[in-house]
């Protein structure tokens, strides 16, 4: 992703051909995200890890108390449920079977009982048979059959028993603690006593739990054994499911069928099967952070905003610069480019104005004679003259007609800057140029080769930009080779010479430009397309290589170049046959 992006980037930046407000707009909402993305981001992971932070510690602070409270409940309810157990036990041993079959003894043990220890609602004595044989409280159950029932098989098998809630014939919820005796004698019997769950409910209220916090018990299946204030009373069925059973304290965080948020202390208690349940709501206790953290949001939103808007003013600046220093940038490279085509337009002068004047001088001077014969009169009636009259008219007519040629391949080359693509022939192309350079080729004493094999592919592109990168290539391997007028040796002893050769290669055309000239050492040939380097030294503007390689650039093509010091270079230039997006004219 990052070399997308730098590539991207690496793109925008390129110094463009034409300035297009496109793609400027395209660099500032760039360079906006960006520097609002690494601007935001750090507020952005702060406050995530603010926001986590707080709400850990929160947590923290919203389990504190309940888990306190469970285990204060949960000692308080252990120490009541084993006192009541222990005391009936106590009293079931203090007791004979023959005892506490009379009426008043249980009624006085009962009545003891029950001032001692608050909660005590009726008691029972059950022989072997499971028959009450004794009771004592404010209903009719003496008599009453519990033969069969689980509660006394268990009392029987375990000795003490502590029930679930149940209704039983009260019609209440209530809890039976059994104890079981096997006498001496060998009579067996079992003395129950039925406690209130109200007063469960007192003994946890006196924990001391907040208005909020619900305190109650379950059994195994889910059953409140006493009231809830949040679930319904008891017998009920607790509606969440209910945590692993464990004697240590385990916090946890449900939500209900209602969407309340919940903080769950949960534990059992010892030598029961009831589950000790803390429950404290928590959309109270999150509210004010809730707002805190909306006014916070708000605020990074803002700050977001005001970071976007600054940011986009600023890229908007930048880019607005960079925009402006580009069509500077532009226009300075459309001048140069402009400059040197005059430069070579310049250099062209000489040699067309050598190949116009000898035509006109032919022309003056056969016109001269044709006029001499005609004012001598020796053409009059003469076919012979006549034929030779006509040959020289026809001979003006030719030399004319070359003339114009050399006047529209100048005006040609000149006309116009931007692309013109049509098809042609590259090596009409190259032939016309070189004409151009041929009498300032013979001058330096040097040889123009062409190596341009027949049946070559047509080209698609720029007919006058093709002529002035030729030019420009042929024109410095010429500098290269500067030497005495007339002078045909090269550096190296050998004849001086350029040479052009072209191949097709696919989908491209492939040209040579080779001298043996003096060559170019690593350093220049490092800065060769860089604009006003020059090796001229006072005679170069330094621009000539650097605007051949736009215009190969633009025209689709790649251009490179190899050289070594005192053994000539070779230019190499592929051309596409066809560039992309080109509408072609024929």
């Amino acid at each position: 992703m990052f070399a997308t992006i730098k590539n991207y980037f690496a793109h925008l930046l390129e110094v463009p051909e034409a300035v297009s407000p496109a793609r400027y707009r395209s660099l500032r909402r760039l360079m906006t995200v960006l520097m609002v993305a690494v601007s935001v981001m750090p507020l952005l992971l702060l406050a995530a890890i603010s926001h986590v932070q707080y709400m850990r510690t929160l947590e923290r602070e919203l389990e504190s108390p309940v888990y306190a409270l469970a285990r204060k409940s949960q000692a308080a309810l252990e120490l009541y449920l084993g006192e009541r157990i222990s005391t009936v036990s106590f009293l079931a041993h203090a007791y004979t079977f023959k005892d506490l079959l009379d009426e008043r003894t249980l009624n006085r043990v009962f009545l003891a009982l029950k001032s001692e220890f608050q909660g005590f609602v009726d008691m029972g004595l059950v022989d072997a048979d499971g028959r009450q044989v004794g009771y004592v409280g404010p209903y009719k159950l003496k008599g009453a059959d519990y033969a069969g029932k689980p509660w006394l098989r268990d009392t029987e098998i375990k000795g003490r028993y502590l029930s679930n809630a149940i209704l039983g014939y009260r019609g209440y919820p209530h809890l039976v603690v059994a104890v079981h005796r096997l006498e001496e004698n060998g009579v067996s019997w079992t003395l129950r006593v039925a406690t209130d769950t109200l007063r469960i409910q007192q003994v946890v209220s006196t924990v001391g739990p907040e208005h909020d916090t619900d305190v109650f018990l379950v059994d195994t299946e889910g059953v409140l054994q006493t009231d809830s204030t949040l679930f319904g009373k008891a017998l009920e069925k607790f509606p969440l499911d209910l945590p692993p059973a464990a004697h240590e304290t385990v916090v946890r965080r449900v939500t209900d069928s209602k969407g309340r948020q919940l903080m769950i202390a949960s534990c059992a208690l010892a030598g029961t099967d009831f589950m000790l349940l803390a429950v404290k709501p928590t959309e109270d206790a999150i509210r004010p952070w809730r707002s805190l953290s909306t006014e916070l949001l708000l605020v990074l939103c803002g700050g977001v905003a005001l970071i976007f808007m600054v940011s986009n003013l600023l890229m908007q600046q930048l880019v607005n610069r960079l925009q402006a220093s580009d069509e500077r940038r532009v226009a300075v490279f459309a001048q140069m480019e402009h400059n040197q085509k005059l430069s070579s337009i310049g250099r062209l002068a000489a040699g067309v104005a050598h190949e116009v004047n000898n035509p006109l001088a032919v022309i003056y001077e056969k016109a001269g004679l044709a006029q001499d014969l005609l004012s001598m009169g020796k053409a009059s009636g003469d076919s012979k003259e006549r034929e030779r009259l006509s040959a020289l008219l026809e001979s003006i007519e030719s030399t004319v007609e070359r003339a114009r040629g050399i006047t529209h391949r100048l005006l040609g080359f000149a006309r116009r800057m931007e692309a013109n693509r049509q098809a042609l022939h590259i090596e009409e192309v190259i032939t016309e140029t070189l004409g151009f350079l041929e009498r300032e080729a013979k001058n330096r004493g040097v040889k123009l080769e062409t190596e341009l094999p027949a049946n070559l592919p047509e080209i698609v592109s720029d007919r006058g930009q093709l002529q002035q990168v030729f030019l420009n290539i042929v024109g410095n391997a010429l500098d290269a080779l500067a030497g005495s007028e007339g002078t045909t040796q090269s550096p190296q002893g050998e004849e001086r010479f350029v040479k052009i050769s072209c191949q097709g290669q696919g989908r491209y055309m492939l040209v040579s430009v080779e001298d043996n000239g003096k060559g170019m050492s690593p350093e220049v040939l490092r800065h060769i397309f860089e604009p006003f380097y020059s090796t001229k030294k006072d005679k170069g503007t330094g621009l000539g290589m650097f605007i051949t390689y736009g215009i190969v650039r633009k025209l689709g093509g790649e251009i490179h170049v190899q050289s070594e010091e005192g053994r000539g270079s070779i230019v190499h230039i592929t051309l596409p046959l066809t560039p992309p997006d080109v509408a072609v004219e024929v």
